[in-house]
């Protein structure tokens, strides 16, 4: 099957109109005319991604973070980025990034799901559809009953596969409204506050803004960028068999990139 006929599908349903303006995504390295017979499924291109795509003969590489984000000025063994930019070329190894337009028409909605918040919707609005419905990050919603916040931070360990998650807040405090913001996402405080969120999930959150938020009523649950992120290797496997039924789908082992000591 033609990469371009797989990108067109793609962008039918995560549409690159939803792009941020800060962005890079889309097919980043190769020829949309090449032949896709087995496609690798990644959250990042590591090197370790780059080497599995090697040893299994994947002719595509499907990634949520985009390898990159700004121009190389060079694109040498001297460079980490572009040493895998090379070894993808010199293996015939396709790349294509879906970024923000799946954090807005997919990963919202699969963290909503995943947490079972009731009646979702958008957290921090982006923009609207030609048929008025709003469109944007993250998704904000009810918990079937109240639960301590304690009882919060253990479905997101479970649903996340975390050891341990950073909690701001009283741990005893009941919560019901629940906002869910993946990757690196502070930038949704604000909209939770306004929102009347009791407690918001993202990750990488700096200490000022979690004890700001915290002093504001809002309790924080920081599950990390790639807790909150992983559910799209899930996602995407399933998407590509279903979608393209020729194509051979391997994933990446899902495992947090860091350890708990």
């Amino acid at each position: 099957m033609k990469l371009k006929d797989i990108m067109k599908v793609i962008e039918k349903d995560f549409p690159k109109c939803l792009v941020m303006d800060w962005d890079n995504v889309g097919l980043l390295v190769g020829d949309e005319e090449a032949e896709i017979h087995k496609v690798l499924i990644s959250l990042d291109v590591t090197d370790d991604a780059v080497d599995q795509a090697i040893r299994c003969g994947a002719d595509l590489i499907l990634t949520h973070h985009p390898l990159l984000f700004r121009p190389l000025g060079t694109v040498t063994e001297q460079n980490f980025i572009a040493r895998r930019v090379r070894k993808l070329i010199r293996h015939d190894i396709n790349y294509y990034a879906m970024h923000t337009n799946f954090d807005i028409a997919g990963m919202a909605d699969l963290n909503a799901q995943d947490l079972a918040l009731h009646d979702p919707e958008v957290l921090e609005v982006i923009g609207a559809y030609d048929d008025g419905t709003e469109y944007g990050l993250g998704r904000i919603g009810t918990l079937g009953s109240e639960i301590t916040l304690a009882e919060l931070a253990e479905r997101v360990k479970d649903v996340m596969k975390l050891d341990a998650v950073r909690v701001y807040g009283d741990t005893e405090r009941y919560v019901s409204r629940v906002g869910v913001s993946s990757g690196a996402g502070k930038s949704a405080v604000s909209d939770a506050l306004r929102k009347n969120a009791d407690v918001l999930i993202t990750g990488d959150l700096d200490y000022h803004t979690a004890i700001d938020a915290e002093s504001r009523g809002l309790c924080m649950i920081d599950a990390g960028h790639y807790g909150t992120e992983f559910t799209y290797i899930r996602f995407m496997a399933d998407y590509v068999r279903e979608k393209f039924p020729s194509v051979s789908v391997l994933t990446m082992e899902i495992k947090q990139p860091y350890s708990v000591l």
